[in-house]
């Protein structure tokens, strides 16, 4: 069964909803039998490739907000990414252009480190307060996580996975996803946003039924086959 998770590397709401997922798959029966692919998605696609300001001060401007205000909402999101097991840092993030992320991420993908650069990739913004937004940022993130780092640097200096990251993007928008974290599964079910995992876990129980092959409850009974329909002699 697959579970495709559209998602932005700056983006808060989507690191929790990958650990509440993962808490969810952890205790699933059928785990073993999952695979997950990370899509990209570009909460702001026109983005400078390194935004001024700090997290605060951006998103006071985004929401209208004073900054009294948006330090708050950034207290808040801090709070709850703690009780998932996640430490969140905005006194000093910063923002900028996700796209060549998302292209790391699709080689990442191809080489079977895919999850282990995303979570490289949300520590170091989220926690760490380091760049993920640049060439060489990028490339000694994803040495770390597994990718080998000339590949990685190549792939970021050409326009490699560009096409899969804007059809995994027209993809959501054919979906109906209006925001990020969203997850498919198995081409069938949608959750949207950062969901409880038990809400997670019936989704995925949910999917695995109807995917199941169907169970015989009877056989013996007439039917037609390659060899035509066979009628029952008449009793005696």
């Amino acid at each position: 069964m697959n579970v495709e998770i559209w998602s932005d590397i700056a983006c808060p709401w989507c690191a929790v909803g990958k650990r509440r997922f993962e808490r969810a798959l952890a205790d699933f029966e059928h785990r073993d039998e999952v695979t997950v692919i990370f899509r990209s998605f570009e909460l702001d696609p026109g983005a400078p490739a390194a935004r001024e300001g700090s997290t605060a001060e951006n998103l006071a401007k985004k929401y209208g907000t004073s900054l009294e205000q948006a330090k708050a909402m950034n207290e808040r999101m801090t709070e709850t990414a703690a009780q998932d097991g996640l430490e969140f840092r905005f006194d000093l993030a910063r923002g900028g252009n996700t796209f060549d992320a998302h292209r790391l991420l699709h080689l990442a993908h191809a080489k079977g480190v895919q999850d282990a650069v995303l979570e490289r990739l949300y520590r170091a913004h989220f926690t760490e307060q380091q760049s993920v937004f640049d060439t060489d940022a990028l490339v000694k993130l994803a040495a770390e996580a597994g990718l080998d780092a000339d590949e990685a640097r190549a792939v970021l200096e050409s326009n490699r996975y560009a096409d899969r990251v804007e059809a995994d993007v027209a993809e959501a928008q054919q979906l109906g996803a209006r925001g990020v974290p969203f997850f498919v599964i198995d081409g069938k079910f949608g959750v949207s946003g950062a969901q409880a995992p038990e809400l997670f876990a019936q989704a995925l129980a949910r999917a695995w039924e109807q995917r199941a092959p169907v169970q015989l409850a009877a056989a013996g009974g007439e039917v037609c086959g390659d060899d035509g329909c066979v009628v029952p002699s008449a009793k005696s």
